[in-house]
């Protein structure tokens, strides 16, 4: 088609795709709008001594990725994450996504891995993430082979790719209730 012809085309073309969305115009949404963040809260008040390194796990993720935020839960209000110490090795119970219980275990602090490495590495099984062993400390979810010097608490570029997927606007929930342990 010669452009002379295409531009008297033109309007009989924009009539018929309007006479199809029945004479209504339809604006796409901006690209650069964003769903909300998908909102997981937390309780942290069974962390005993390591409350701390459980809010700085938090941060982490926080700053880390955008399509889910850990929120500390409000007065009444029943956690989708709860955190507690215990004198075992840390591990996380994951009931769904977002969901779970996680383990603080003292014997991977005496042995003298990093209490907030602990803390993400663990929230991050929370957010979907399997451990990925034998890794480099870089990895934070190759946990504790990464070795008690690394004290990397931040997750890769796959890490956070894999998190945002799991929380994007079409990651898909599932209502079934299952239990997932992941034991470092």
């Amino acid at each position: 088609m010669t452009s002379s012809r295409l531009v008297r085309a033109l309007p009989a073309a924009v009539a018929a795709v309007l006479a199809l969305a029945g004479g209504q115009a339809v604006a796409a949404p901006a690209p650069t709008e964003r769903a909300a963040a998908r909102v997981v809260t937390y309780d942290a008040s069974g962390a005993a001594e390591f409350k701390d390194a459980v809010a700085k796990g938090v941060a982490v993720w926080n700053e880390s990725v955008a399509n889910v935020q850990l929120k500390p839960a409000t007065s009444g209000q029943r956690a989708n994450v709860r955190v507690v110490a215990d004198d075992g090795w840390p591990r996380a119970a994951v009931t769904g996504l977002g969901s779970g219980t996680v383990y603080f275990g003292r014997q991977a602090v005496d042995q003298g891995y990093n209490t907030v490495r602990i803390s993400s590495h663990e929230l991050g099984h929370i957010l979907g993430l399997p451990d990925k062993k034998p890794g480099p400390c870089s990895s934070l979810m190759s946990g504790s082979t990464a070795g008690t010097s690394c004290t990397n608490p931040y997750p890769d570029a796959s890490e956070k790719s894999e998190v945002e997927g799991n929380f994007g606007v079409t990651a898909a929930t599932s209502g079934t209730a299952r239990t997932t342990v992941h034991a470092d």
